[in-house]
């Protein structure tokens, strides 16, 4: 596809290039900040260099779950035809709730502080991917089955494992309740460096996967019926984008915790700042929004604010406010 007939005019395209330049110097001047500001070690100090390691992973699973967020939310919305929605009704904050409450419920909290490693990270990821996979095959399978249908499937599965990972807290002891409740909330504290190897190259190949399929997602944002008398296979593009935002999700979901809207937060900011309908442009700027966004919420309530915790918190907070407003916005839907 030719660049130029992405854009409406020679202004929007112009509008996207110094977009795209202030999102990534604003970017790095957050991830400059995060590394090197208020660190209370001396450079000559031979800390220092742990103390930016540190930091440095930090970093690291933030650009691991801005590009998870970011990818995933916006194809996910493209295949559904649906701008509101979010892989979150897929289930996966329920599944990876109820798999952490089961371990705390069922082997107690020594053995839930000391089951960790790489081995346990994969498992929760195929969990997750193997039951989204068993929803989309054994849905989309049936006759006259829709992805409306996985959607309504998926919400109902998310509900009852809420209602079982509830269940189970409320019979934990308060120690066992705080000390699960802090794993299930969104931080990249909770990532750990040695999943970054496994998730960059599967978070990677994921991504790469979805950008090359830009072409097939601007077509897919026209609907069924016209994807298919474009020559496009519906269902199976469907489920090939559907398999990969469950595991770009599951990966997310598995390394920092769950994020309900965020990733629809950066999705609605993609679409009205970008003026041009193609997904290779429109996947950049959210990648890099949700990027500048994570960055930038924890420098400023770290180190300005000094609201150490609250980050996924705010996050969460807006992302579900302005879900909300154009929910209202948009009535029809």
């Amino acid at each position: 596809m030719n660049f130029d007939n992405s854009f409406r005019s020679k202004k929007d395209r112009y509008s996207y290039y110094v977009l795209c330049l202030g999102l990534l110097i604003f970017a790095l001047l957050f991830t400059y900040g995060l590394l090197v500001y208020n660190n209370p070690v001396p450079l000559s100090s031979p800390s220092f260099l742990p103390v930016i390691k540190r930091r440095q992973n930090a970093l690291i699973a933030m650009a691991i779950a801005a590009v998870c967020q970011a990818f995933g939310t916006v194809s996910f919305q493209t295949v559904t035809s649906n701008k509101i929605i979010t892989p979150s009704l897929l289930g996966f904050e329920a599944i990876y709730a109820t798999i952490n409450t089961s371990l705390m419920y069922f082997l107690g909290l020594s053995a839930f502080i000391s089951i960790s490693g790489i081995y346990f990270y994969m498992g929760q990821i195929l969990i997750m991917v193997l039951v989204c996979l068993l929803l989309f095959y054994g849905i989309l399978n049936m006759k006259n089955a829709s992805i409306d249908l996985v959607l309504l499937v998926g919400v109902v599965m998310g509900q009852g494992l809420r209602s079982i990972s509830a269940f189970m807290r409320r019979i934990l002891s308060p120690s066992e309740f705080d000390v699960l409740q802090a794993s299930l909330f969104a931080s990249v504290n909770n990532a750990r460096a040695d999943y970054f190897g496994i998730s960059i190259a599967l978070v990677g190949l994921i991504a790469c996967i979805i950008f090359l399929s830009s072409k097939k997602l601007n077509i897919l944002a026209l609907g069924k019926d016209v994807s298919i008398n474009l020559g496009i296979n519906y269902k199976k593009e469907s489920i090939k984008i559907l398999v990969c935002v469950s595991i770009l999700m599951s990966v997310s979901t598995a390394l920092v915790g769950p994020m309900t809207f965020f990733g629809f937060l950066v999705a609605t900011l993609s679409y009205q700042l970008v003026k041009s309908y193609d997904h290779k442009y429109l996947l950049i700027v959210a990648f890099l929004l949700a990027y500048l966004i994570l960055t930038g919420s924890y420098f400023l309530m770290n180190h300005i604010f000094h609201a150490n915790g609250v980050v996924s918190i705010l996050i969460e907070m807006i992302g579900g406010i302005s879900f909300l407003m154009l929910l209202f916005k948009n009535k029809d839907l």
